[in-house]
């Protein structure tokens, strides 16, 4: 009788979870994408629903989409989130910019082949020598910060003074963040692709099927054979990939590299992932949730924009979103028995 009793405590901690962590799960984060679409309405009702603004406000999210990608395979890894983000955007974005004398493309792979080298390191450290996610990649970015500046002596590089006699090369750097097909965006084409190369991966692959495992419980998926090492650098490098393509198109945008490319893409991306409903605990989420947690940052911002919210303002709003999502990430995964 008393094991009993026990067993039925046990079992109504699972029915206290957190009443908005279970809307996001089961209405999803759609739910408050309409919530967002009737608040820019009535805020903004001649400016919200142009099509300049929907344009814009797609186009606006695009990088931190491509961002946010990479960053769901780490969180969903159970690593929390990769805090060097910053730095491999920025590093590819340089490493692209100071290459482009060789020509366009050999210039886009250094650049990602650049940001992939980060993410081996930071695979390594955290898969094969259990490194805290958290601590390793916020020092490794400040690492690499230091390095870059030392490098280019904390300066900006320019496509156009680096590649003197290429000028070719220069104008479809430039070009990439500038173009379109048939009014949309390269920037938006490459994010929906690299949402849907996800979704596959993360979804309909046997390293998908095992990633949920190693997320959900890491000890479990060393003793089923699964190769917990070898999944967790792969995660790390997907994220650098990810990075680093955003990192190109952030330097062609600017017309520059600098170390500052990258600021604030690593607490925006774990906010949209958060958001999407995958936790911290690992192993939990989709990627149209994720999708749906970029759509709602990227409304967020624009919503604010139109109501003529400063700049530093709209920081500290996207920073008390960030802590509640936390919060509640952390107070359900608590109740769960996971935290």
């Amino acid at each position: 009788m008393d094991r009993v009793k026990q067993t039925e405590r046990t079992d109504s901690r699972r029915i206290k979870q957190n009443v908005f962590m279970l809307l996001l799960n089961r209405a999803g984060i759609y739910f408050v994408v309409v919530l967002l679409l009737i608040a820019g309405g009535i805020v903004a009702p001649g400016k919200y629903f142009t099509v300049a603004n929907i344009r814009a406000t797609i186009q606006a999210i695009s990088l931190l989409g491509m961002v946010t990608v990479g960053m769901a395979f780490v969180t969903y890894s159970a690593n929390y989130a990769d805090m060097s983000a910053p730095m491999t955007i920025a590093f590819s974005g340089m490493i692209s910019v100071a290459t482009i004398w060789l020509g366009f493309w050999p210039s886009v792979i250094c650049g990602i082949l650049a940001g992939s080298a980060l993410g081996v390191i930071n695979g390594v450290m955290v898969g094969k020598f259990r490194a805290h996610p958290i601590i390793w990649t916020m020092a490794f970015n400040f690492v690499m910060s230091g390095i870059v500046r030392w490098i280019w002596s904390g300066t900006q590089i320019y496509p156009d003074v680096i590649a003197k006699n290429n000028a070719r090369a220069v104008e479809l750097f430039y070009a990439i963040s500038r173009t379109s097909f048939f009014g949309m965006p390269v920037s938006v084409i490459v994010m929906a692709v690299l949402f849907i190369a996800g979704n596959i991966l993360l979804t309909y692959t046997r390293f998908g099927n095992q990633l949920k495992v190693v997320g959900s419980n890491y000890a479990v998926a060393k003793l089923s054979g699964i190769n917990v090492v070898g999944s967790i650098v792969l995660v790390y490098v997907i994220n650098a990939v990810c990075a680093s393509v955003a990192g190109i198109f952030l330097a062609s945008l600017a017309k520059t590299g600098a170390y500052y490319n990258g600021d604030g893409y690593d607490f925006r991306a774990v906010t949209s992932v958060l958001l999407g409903g995958m936790t911290l605990a690992g192993g939990a989420g989709s990627m149209a949730g994720v999708f749906g947690g970029v759509i709602t940052i990227g409304m967020l911002s624009n919503i604010m924009n139109l109501i003529g919210i400063p700049t530093f303002n709209q920081w500290l709003v996207q920073g008390v979103v960030f802590l509640f999502i936390v919060w509640l990430n952390t107070n359900s995964a608590r109740k769960l028995g996971r935290g």
